[in-house]
C-alpha cells in the first residue's frame, strides 16, 4: 500500500509540472491572439481593395498577362503548405496536411505532379521523415509571420511559374492553408493562387456592388505589370496571417482543453493516494490489534 501511495504522488507530482507548462502556453497563445488579430484585420482593407482592382483589370480589359494565362506545358502544380513551426495546437498541422494530401492526390488524379513549398516545422518535418521532396522551406515564424517572409515566398512561386518547362516550371500555384473564423472555428481552406481566378469572399463584390471602372496610364500593360506581382504578396501575406492566427488560436484551446484534463487527473490520483493512505492505516490497526490479542491469548 506504501507503495501504491507513493506512485500515486509521484504522478501528482509529474502532472502538476505538465499542468504548469499547459497554463504557461495557454497564457501566451491568448497574450499573443490578440495582436495577431489587429494585424490580420488591418491587413483585410488593403487585400481586398487590392483584389477588387486586378478583378476590373482583368474583367474590363483585353490584355494578355502570363500571370493570367493558363499553362498546359509542364503538368506540374506548385503547392504552398503554410503549417506551424510549433506543436501544442490540437490538430492544426494535422488537419493542413490531411487537406494538402487531398490536394495533391486530385492533383495527380489530373495528371500533374505536386511541388512542395513549405511554410512551418511541422509540415516540413512530416514530409522529410517520408522522403518527399520539398522544393523550398521556410521556417521560425509561422505564428508572427512579417512582410519579408511574404516576399520571399511569393517571389519563389513567383519565379516557379514563369519559368519554363524545362528549367522546372508549373501550371498552376495552389495554396493550403488554415482560415481564421472567429476564436473557437478555424476551417481548412484550399485557393488556387496562379493563374488568377475570383476568390469567393474576398474578390467577388457584395450584392448591390459593382466593379469600379479604372483609366489605365500609361496602359492596361504597365499596370498589370505592376499590380499582378504585388497581388501575389498581398494575398500571400494575408494567408500567413490568417494562419497565424488560427495556430494561436488552436493553441489556446488546446492548451486551455489540456489544463482542464491535467486538474481532473490530479484530483483523480489524489483521491486514489487517499484511498491508498486509508488502506495502509486500515491495515495497520488491523496489525496492532491482532498482536495485542495473540499476547493476551499468550498471557
Amino acid at each position: 500500500m506504501a507503495g501504491s501511495q507513493r506512485v500515486y504522488k509521484q504522478r501528482i507530482h509529474s502532472t502538476l509540472a505538465l499542468k504548469k507548462m499547459f497554463r504557461a502556453q495557454e497564457l501566451i497563445a491568448a497574450s499573443r491572439i490578440g495582436k495577431s488579430r489587429d494585424r490580420m484585420a488591418m491587413a483585410t482593407p488593403y487585400s481586398r481593395a487590392l483584389t477588387r482592382a486586378v478583378s476590373a483589370l482583368a474583367t474590363h480589359s483585353d490584355v494578355s498577362h502570363p500571370l493570367l494565362v493558363e499553362r498546359q506545358d509542364t503538368g506540374r502544380a506548385a503547392v504552398l503548405v503554410v503549417a506551424s513551426d510549433r506543436g501544442m495546437a490540437g490538430a492544426y498541422a494535422a488537419t493542413v496536411i490531411r487537406e494538402t494530401e487531398r490536394l495533391i492526390a486530385r492533383l495527380r488524379g489530373e495528371g500533374k505532379e505536386a511541388v512542395l513549398y513549405v511554410s512551418g516545422r511541422r509540415a516540413a518535418s512530416y514530409y522529410t521523415f517520408r522522403q518527399r521532396p520539398l522544393e523550398r522551406v521556410w521556417i521560425g515564424q509561422s505564428d508572427s509571420p512579417t512582410s519579408q517572409l511574404a516576399d520571399e515566398i511569393a517571389t519563389a512561386l513567383l519565379a516557379a511559374f514563369r519559368a519554363p518547362a524545362a528549367e522546372g516550371g508549373v501550371d498552376e500555384l495552389h495554396v493550403v492553408h488554415m482560415q481564421f473564423v472567429n476564436m473557437v472555428s478555424q476551417r481548412p481552406r484550399v485557393v488556387r493562387l496562379l493563374p488568377l481566378e475570383v476568390i469567393e469572399g474576398v474578390v467577388e463584390p457584395g450584392v448591390s456592388e459593382t466593379l469600379p471602372l479604372y483609366e489605365f496610364e500609361p496602359g492596361p500593360e504597365v499596370v498589370l505589370d505592376a499590380l499582378l506581382p504585388r497581388y501575389v504578396r498581398t494575398r500571400i501575406h494575408a494567408t500567413l496571417l490568417q494562419a497565424a492566427a488560427s495556430e494561436l488560436a488552436a493553441r489556446q484551446r488546446a492548451m486551455h482543453t489540456a489544463t482542464k484534463n491535467a486538474e481532473d487527473l490530479i484530483r483523480t490520483y489524489t483521491r486514489l493516494a487517499n484511498q491508498a493512505r486509508q488502506a495502509e492505516i486500515t491495515q495497520e490497526i488491523s496489525e496492532i490489534v491482532s498482536g495485542a490479542d495473540a499476547l493476551s491469548a499468550t498471557a
